[in-house]
C-alpha cells in the first residue's frame, strides 16, 4: 500500500509538472502571437475558441479511447478528426504563413522591426530652407535620443560652422565628441581632419588649423591616424598661400608663358620649367628637416636623387626611411618597395638586388593581394631586367654625353 501511494505521488507531481511546462509554453505563444499581430482581437478570439476545442477533446473525447468498446473508440477518434478539422480553419491562413514567412522575408526583410536610428531628413530640409537654428534644435533633439551619433555630431558642427559662422561652438560639439566615453579613433581623426578644413576655408587660421591636427598626434601617438595628421601638417604652408590669397582676393601668381608660340618648332618647350634639380633637391631636404614624416616629399627626394644625380645609394636610404616608419599602411609599404625595385631595375642594379627588394613584400605580406603581385613581378623579373638593358643601351648610344654633363655631387640630407 505504501508503495501505491507513493507511485501516486509520483505520478502528481508529474502531471503537474508537465502541466505547468504546457500552460507556460502556451501562455508565451498566446503573448507573443498578440504582440506581433495586427487584428488582436480577431486573433484573442482565435484562441479562446482553439482553447474550448482542446479543452472538449480532453473532457469528452479522450475518455473514449479509455473503454473497451470498439464503437466507442471510433467515436473519438472521428471527434478528433472534427476538432482537428475545426483548428485547421481557424489557423489555416496563420499555418501558411508560418511557411511563407522565409521566402518572403528575402525579400521584404522579415517582420523583425528595424534598428533603431537618427533621423536627420527634418533637420537637412530646415538647413536648406536657411533656417539654422530650426535645423540645430531637430538635430539636438535625434542627439538626445542617439547621444554621440557621428553624422549628427558633424551635422550640428557643420551647421554651426558653415551657416552661423560660429567656429568656436562647433570646435566646442567636435571637442565633446572626441573626450566622450568610447570614440571611435577614426572618427575622432576626422572629426579633427574637417575642423582643420574649415579653420582653413572659412577663417584662414593656418595656427587653428595645426592645433586641430596636432591634437590626432597627441592622442594617437604612433599610430597611422597621427602619421595622415603629421603628413598634413607638412603641407599647411601650401594650404595657406592659397588660403591667404582668397581672402585678401590676391591673384595667384602663375609662371609666364611661352612667347611666340606658333614659332616653336617642337611641343617640348610649352612644358612648364620647373627648378633646378640642385635647388629642387635641397628645399627637399630643408622641408624634410622640419617635418621628417612627409612621405611625399621624401619619395620625391628618392627619384631626384636616383634619376638626376644617378645615386642610387642614397635614393635606397630614403626609401627605405618609409619601409621602416612603424604604422605605415601595407599598401604604402608594398607601393615605395615597388618604386626601389623600379629604381634598381632602370638604374642597372643586378638581378639578386632587385630580387631581394621584391621579396621584402613577400616576406612582409605574405598571404595577401600585395604579395602576390610581388610574386608575379619576381617571375617575369630576368624579362625585364632584359627589356630595360636593351633600352638602356639605345638610350646611351643616343644621349651618353648629354647625361655626362648633368651629373653633379647631390646635397646632402
Amino acid at each position: 500500500m505504501a508503495s501505491s501511494g507513493m507511485d501516486d505521488n509520483q505520478q502528481l507531481v508529474f502531471n503537474i509538472i508537465w502541466i505547468s511546462i504546457i500552460s507556460i509554453a502556451f501562455i508565451w505563444l498566446f503573448i507573443r502571437s498578440v504582440r506581433r499581430s495586427d487584428n488582436r482581437p480577431k486573433l484573442i478570439i482565435k484562441w479562446v475558441l482553439s482553447g474550448l476545442v482542446i479543452l472538449f477533446i480532453f473532457e469528452e473525447v479522450v475518455p473514449g479511447f479509455e473503454g473497451d468498446d470498439v464503437s466507442d473508440m471510433l467515436d473519438a477518434l472521428m471527434m478528433i478528426l472534427l476538432c482537428g478539422g475545426a483548428l485547421a480553419i481557424l489557423w489555416r491562413n496563420s499555418i501558411a504563413e508560418s511557411f511563407a514567412r522565409p521566402l518572403a522575408s528575402i525579400f521584404d526583410g522579415g517582420t523583425e522591426p528595424p534598428e533603431p536610428k537618427a533621423y536627420y531628413s527634418v533637420a537637412l530640409t530646415k538647413r536648406k530652407q536657411n533656417q539654422p537654428h530650426v535645423a540645430i534644435a531637430e538635430v539636438r533633439a535625434q542627439l538626445a535620443r542617439f547621444p554621440n551619433d557621428f553624422e549628427g555630431v558633424m551635422l550640428l558642427a557643420g551647421i554651426q560652422a558653415e551657416d552661423l559662422k560660429d567656429l568656436p561652438g562647433a570646435e566646442l560639439t567636435l571637442e565633446n565628441f572626441c573626450n566622450s566615453f568610447g570614440a571611435p579613433p577614426k572618427q575622432v581623426a576626422a572629426a579633427m581632419n574637417q575642423l582643420a578644413d574649415w579653420y582653413l576655408k572659412l577663417a584662414h587660421n593656418v595656427e587653428a588649423a595645426r592645433a586641430a591636427l596636432e591634437k590626432v598626434i597627441a592622442w594617437f601617438p604612433d599610430t597611422e591616424l597621427s602619421l595622415q595628421a603629421a603628413q598634413r601638417i607638412a603641407h599647411l604652408g601650401d594650404s595657406a598661400k592659397i588660403s591667404l590669397a582668397a581672402r585678401d582676393g590676391q591673384p595667384m601668381s602663375m609662371p609666364e608663358g611661352v612667347k611666340n608660340v606658333g614659332l616653336l618648332a617642337a611641343s617640348a618647350d610649352l612644358r612648364p620649367r620647373d627648378l633646378e634639380p640642385g635647388q629642387q633637391a635641397a628645399a627637399y631636404v630643408k622641408h624634410l628637416e622640419q617635418h621628417p614624416l612627409d612621405a611625399e616629399v621624401r619619395e620625391k627626394l628618392a627619384i631626384l636623387y636616383a634619376d638626376h644625380y644617378q645615386r642610387l645609394d642614397l635614393a635606397t636610404d630614403e626609401l627605405k626611411q618609409l619601409v621602416e616608419q612603424p604604422n605605415q599602411p601595407a599598401r604604402r609599404v608594398a607601393q615605395w618597395l615597388n618604386l626601389l625595385a623600379d629604381l634598381q631595375v632602370r638604374h642597372g642594379a643586378d638581378y639578386d638586388t632587385v630580387r631581394q627588394t621584391l621579396e621584402m613584400i613577400v616576406e612582409r605580406f605574405s598571404n595577401s593581394a600585395l604579395a602576390e603581385r610581388a610574386r608575379n613581378r619576381l617571375a617575369h623579373l630576368k624579362l625585364e631586367l632584359k627589356g630595360r638593358q636593351e633600352t638602356s643601351g639605345v638610350k646611351l648610344g643616343v644621349y651618353e654625353q648629354r647625361l655626362g654633363l648633368k651629373r653633379g655631387a647631390p646635397p646632402r640630407s
